[in-house]
């Protein structure tokens, strides 16, 4: 080949190649949402690096802003297998958390499902969630039939999965009803749900801060794990989320309470709902529990359980 002719075969190589007149360049589909891809965050390299931002920095962090206290981890650490972790949500405090409270071998096969509309709507969001926490997105509005896949098969490969039932964080206190994702997960991979409270996250880092305080403020928080739920064969998601919903507002009640008085209501069936009374406003945001928000209860009033608060409205 001559000179000018390896010449031309350069150039024609390197050149950006044309278009015909008229001829419309087709639109490359952008892979956020719940498109997203979430396989390489679970990589060795990738999980060994996760690994050691979240135990020598991330958690560090957490603990010494939140200082957590942790309740009935026992069934959970006697677990072989996966779970599926199922908690309520005030703050984005709350994962970091979750995964504190879990036994080391555990928080390094676990994922979080995050909401794809949230954490996985830009591409730089997506990553940083995928590689900083594990996630993979999920819809939150509905069972979505990608997401669940995905999440089905890696609960299958051994994973256990960290998911908030009410599918985003209460912007008011009380908690939000409970959607039928971690039910329909757990009964279709047959794996037990374990259900969690958070108590004093909000309190540090709400959705909604008020003007006159500033967004983050160091305090307590805790942790209550409850004994673990297995679906039946009788119950559909459905019903099994109002079961989850319910044994998460039994810690709740304990956690402002006590476990003695708890376990007596929930016997009487008067455990109190985590969505609050039905009252107006201004009463609900009275009737707070001092760990939602302390500045929202009047000063005199003496902490107790959310029960108490309502029986005297």
């Amino acid at each position: 080949m001559s000179r000018s002719a390896a010449r031309e075969l350069a150039l024609f190589l390197l050149r950006a190649p044309t278009r015909p007149a008229g001829v419309e360049a087709p639109r490359l589909k952008s892979r956020t949402g719940v498109e997203y891809p979430t396989e390489w965050a679970r990589r060795y390299a990738v999980r060994l690096a996760r690994a050691m931002v979240l135990d020598d920095v991330t958690l560090p962090l957490v603990t010494a802003a939140a200082r957590p206290a942790f309740y009935g981890r026992d069934a959970l650490e006697r677990l072989e297998g996966p779970v599926i972790v199922a908690a309520n949500h005030a703050s984005h405090l709350d994962t970091a958390i979750l995964l504190a409270s879990l036994p080391p071998k555990r928080r390094h096969h676990t994922v979080v499902a995050a909401a794809a509309d949230y954490f996985f709507d830009r591409h730089w969001k997506a990553a940083l969630s995928a590689f900083s926490l594990g996630a993979i997105p999920m819809e939150r509005v509905k069972v979505n039939r990608r997401s669940a896949d995905a999440a089905a098969a890696l609960i299958e490969e051994g994973w256990s999965l960290i998911i908030f039932p009410e599918g985003g964080r209460s912007p008011h206190g009380w908690g939000q009803e409970f959607k039928g994702g971690a039910a329909y997960l757990a009964k279709r991979c047959q794996v037990p749900v374990a259900p969690v409270h958070l108590r004093g996250t909000r309190a540090i880092l709400p959705k909604v801060p008020e003007p006159a305080r500033s967004r983050f403020r160091p305090g307590k928080t805790a942790v209550r794990f409850g004994e673990l739920l297995w679906p039946s064969e009788e119950e559909d998601a459905r019903r099994f989320a109002a079961r989850i919903e319910a044994a998460v507002a039994l810690l709740a009640d304990e956690a402002e309470g006590d476990w003695w008085t708890a376990r007596l209501r929930a016997g009487r069936a008067e455990t109190p709902s985590l969505r609050g009374p039905a009252v107006s406003p201004w009463r609900r945001a009275w009737s707070l529990p001092a760990s939602a928000d302390p500045s929202r209860r009047p000063s005199g009033r003496p902490e107790g359980s959310a029960a108490t608060a309502w029986d005297e409205g």
